[in-house]
């Protein structure tokens, strides 16, 4: 943060410029209680202490490292306490990278099966035949679309595919 606000108290837009989010994301923070609100003078705005810039920033990156605002609920408390925190958060982390790989092999699959039926249109005879997406999709097998593959859309009757 710049030192142009040290040592003073800041107003919402202020503390929103600063941490570079719009005013109703530093509001929507205050709802879920990842930061406080100041109590409003009866005469006058409220003002927040500057360190809530740079918790603002870190819930920002932890959002970005995609962890939930339940989850940095969690983390900023870590923050704060316990002798066993670079553990804590280890541990955290590497379920949060385990969850980023299942999300990465999981959208490989449905890259594949989209490749599959896109290819599929290109190679088929749109006169007689339905469109292979939508009869994949309307079919009520039980059969997940990521589980589909190249010998399954053949089965069905669709063009050649790779």
């Amino acid at each position: 943060m710049t030192t142009k606000y040290a040592g003073s108290a800041l107003s919402i837009g202020q503390v929103a410029k600063a941490a570079e989010v719009h005013v109703e994301t530093v509001r929507f923070y205050e709802r879920q209680g990842l930061v406080h609100q100041p109590e409003k003078p009866h005469l006058g705005i409220r003002r927040y202490p500057v360190e809530i810039v740079a918790r603002i920033r870190f819930i920002k990156h932890a959002q970005t490292l995609g962890f939930t605002l339940n989850e940095v609920h969690g983390l900023l408390a870590l923050r704060i306490d316990s002798h066993d925190t670079c553990k804590a958060v280890k541990h955290r982390a590497q379920n949060k990278l385990a969850m980023v790989h299942d999300k990465i092999i999981a959208l490989q699959a449905m890259e594949k099966v989209l490749t599959d039926l896109v290819l599929a249109c290109d190679q088929g005879d749109s006169q007689h035949h339905a469109c292979p997406i939508l009869q994949v999709m309307d079919e009520s097998e039980e059969m997940s679309l990521v589980h589909l593959d190249t010998a399954a859309i053949r089965e069905r009757g669709f063009a050649r595919v790779r």
